[in-house]
């Protein structure tokens, strides 16, 4: 059956006040933090597919996402970039809903609209944005995750798993329009984002996705073996080499070591002051990486 855009598979499950987890890509998918994170849940559940977008051509240019050629059986197939959704079915409530988005590159507007029409048709009570971004943060310390949303409830939830608000302002994506029509129709909405060294940039940051993890676990009594947090110790280790041979690499790390150090001394109440140097350097660091990409 079609629900706007999409084409859903049937008999169409029975959802319990069911929660959307999205991950967008490649907007803020960085290292694969929110599909890491979205497919750990779903192995341990064995999610099932409920649809995907029934011509991705209206909203993909398939020169800039290709389409991927496969062999199975002998013979060959052809998978196609798509926005695919699936769910899984819990003993409690929430039931969980993923939905892997890829940004549209046209009809935006519609593209959006398809969505807030399938979170109607599910009776979304909650759509949750996840996923990474890169910032001037040290790989020595706790990542930071920032969220956001409109609803007063919310703040004891970011509290509950160390999240701290977002004052980004600058180029965004059309999606947060989601965002925007699920408030007005009273679906609650959750952001949270998970600050990854800017100077480490992998494919896959498993330091990250188990941060992501640990915010997940917390919110849905999920399995804690599902944080794989040694998986990114062992990534991160690579980092010391790279720390020891360049001294401009450790004398970085020592300024954002600080710089972390005073701010979440300031959120604490105990204030800690750079010396004028140190500022002008953390100031020229973010005018030179402040851009729209590192977004």
């Amino acid at each position: 059956m079609r629900v706007g855009e999409f084409e859903i598979n049937e008999p169409v499950p029975e959802l319990k006040d069911p929660h959307v987890l999205a991950v967008l890509r490649p907007w803020i998918d960085v290292g694969n933090v929110g599909t890491l994170s979205l497919e750990r849940i779903e192995r341990h559940y064995q999610a099932e597919e409920l649809g995907r977008l029934a011509r991705p051509g209206r909203f993909y240019d398939f020169t800039r996402y290709r389409p991927r050629s496969y062999i199975e059986e002998g013979r060959r197939g052809l998978s196609i970039p798509s926005t695919v959704i699936r769910y899984v079915i819990r003993e409690d409530s929430p039931d969980l809903v993923f939905a892997h988005l890829l940004e549209p590159h046209n009809y935006g507007e519609d593209y959006t609209e398809s969505m807030v029409e399938l979170l109607k048709f599910l009776g979304a009570k909650r759509y949750m944005l996840l996923g990474a971004m890169y910032d001037m943060v040290p790989h020595t310390r706790p990542l930071l995750v920032s969220g956001g949303a409109n609803q007063p409830q919310a703040e004891e939830e970011y509290r509950l798993v160390g999240a701290r608000p977002s004052n980004y302002e600058g180029p965004t994506t059309i999606t947060y329009l989601i965002s925007q029509q699920a408030e007005a129709l009273g679906i609650e909405t959750r952001t949270f984002v998970v600050h990854l060294p800017q100077y480490f940039q992998v494919d896959e940051d498993f330091t990250g996705a188990a941060r992501l993890m640990e915010v997940l676990c917390s919110l849905y009594d999920l399995p804690e073996s599902l944080k794989q947090p040694e998986r990114g110790r062992e990534q991160y280790k690579a980092l010391e080499n790279i720390v020891n041979d360049a001294s401009g690499v450790s004398s970085l790390l020592q300024r954002l070591e600080e710089r972390y150090d005073r701010e979440q001394n300031e959120e604490t109440g105990e204030l800690t002051k750079l010396s004028p140097n140190i500022e002008e350097f953390l100031r020229t660091l973010d005018e030179g990486f402040d851009s729209p990409q590192q977004r």
